[in-house]
Parts: C-alpha cells; structure tokens; sequence
C-alpha cells in the first residue's frame, strides 16, 4: 500500500516553475498550426493585438481560452504535447531553481502540485514529464467533444488557487502547516498565505514586501 504524503508541494507554474507565458505559447503554436505558412505573419499581428489589451488575469485566461472555439479536445491535447516538446528543444523551459526545489520535495517523499490558471492540454504535458500526479487548472467548456470557447468555473486565480490547496491537503489527510507553496505573482498571495511554507520566485512588489513581513522564503526570479 502506498505511504499517505506527509506534505504537499504546490507550485504556481508561469514565471514560477517554467520561463514562459504557457498559455500565450500555446496559443500561438495553436493558430499558426491551424494557419497556411503564407498567413503565419497574420497570426502572429494577431497575438501582439491580444497581447496590448490591458486584461485582469482572468480576463485574459477568458479571452485566451476563446479562441479555442470549436476546436476539437483531442487536436489541442495532440498539440499540446507537441508544443512541450517544442519548447523543450528551445531549451531554458523550466526555471532551475523552482525546478530544483521541486525535485528535491519528490526526494523528501513529498506530493507535488501543480496550480496554474494555464489549461489541462498545455499543464498535462508538463505534469507527466516531471512526474506530477495533481494539476489543478483553469477548466474550459467541452461540449460533444469540442471546445466552446467558454469556461466552466472561473479561472484558476486568486482565491480559486487557495481552495484547490485546501481541498488537497483536505483529501489527502495532509496538515496545511506542513505543506510549501511557490508563487510569482500577486494572485498568487491566497495560496502563499494557505500553507505553513511559502516561497516567492521573483520581484513582485506585493509578494516581496509580504516575504519581507512573514520571513518567508526567496527564490530568484526568471531571467527577463
């Protein structure tokens, strides 16, 4: 029988655990793979218009997610996989020091998670390659095997991301005090403030000066 953890590790993913937006990476392997070569300039004027509208996260993990309308579940999986290795061949996907601390919590017999507003085809990929076993994320709307375009529940932001900490150490019999969170981003404080552990990845301003308060620890941020 397997040993129950004793401890969970959660890890933000984006500027945290991978150098790279995933989500806007994703999506721009997406269009230009469903795009004839002569229109891929096309695409990519059409990602730098998305890219200059001023969104709240969840604003835009909304607007990223609509342009997957009516694609079919299991190309964007297929593509998914493909764009990780994409990515992988690029090199500097993973952040060596987030990933660093991660192994060594797999080392400790700790359970890791992966919580990101990115989504399950870009997180999966991802997960298995490291050997995660839970990924809690943004859920889009499926319908007879397509993508809709919409969600099914809000982003997996802010508070969302300190209720998925709560209802896995909930699940797996794991104290909170005993559980480490890492995290980049302001929308990322609810999860920091939820386990007994944080650790803050980079200069946000917010988390640096929260770090500051509570002694929390520091890891250095993704190289810009």
């Amino acid at each position: 029988m397997a040993r129950a953890p004793r401890s969970i590790a959660y890890f933000d993913v984006d500027g945290t655990l991978v150098t790279r937006a995933s989500m806007w990476g994703f999506l721009g392997y997406y269009l230009v793979a469903n795009t004839e070569p002569d229109r891929h300039p096309a695409v990519r004027e059409r990602m730098a218009v998305l890219r200059s509208r001023r969104r709240t996260r969840a604003e835009e993990t909304s607007a990223l997610i609509g342009n997957l309308a009516g694609a079919a579940v299991e190309d964007v999986t297929r593509l998914g996989q493909e764009w990780l290795r994409d990515e992988l061949r690029r090199g500097d996907f993973f952040h060596r020091p987030t990933l660093d601390a991660l192994r060594a919590h797999q080392v400790a017999g700790h359970r890791i998670a992966l919580v990101s507003c990115s989504l399950p085809a870009v997180l999966g990929p991802i997960a298995r390659l490291l050997d995660v076993g839970d990924v809690w994320c943004t859920s889009p709307e499926i319908r007879n095997g397509r993508y809709t375009g919409g969600l099914c529940a809000p982003p997996m932001i802010g508070e969302r991301k300190a209720s998925a900490v709560l209802l896995t150490a909930t699940s797996n019999g794991v104290d909170l005090a005993d559980c480490t969170a890492y995290g980049d981003h302001v929308t990322d404080l609810p999860m920091l403030r939820t386990t007994g552990r944080a650790v803050v990845v980079g200069e946000d301003s917010t988390l640096t000066r929260v770090a500051r308060l509570h002694g929390w620890h520091r890891l250095p941020g993704v190289p810009r």
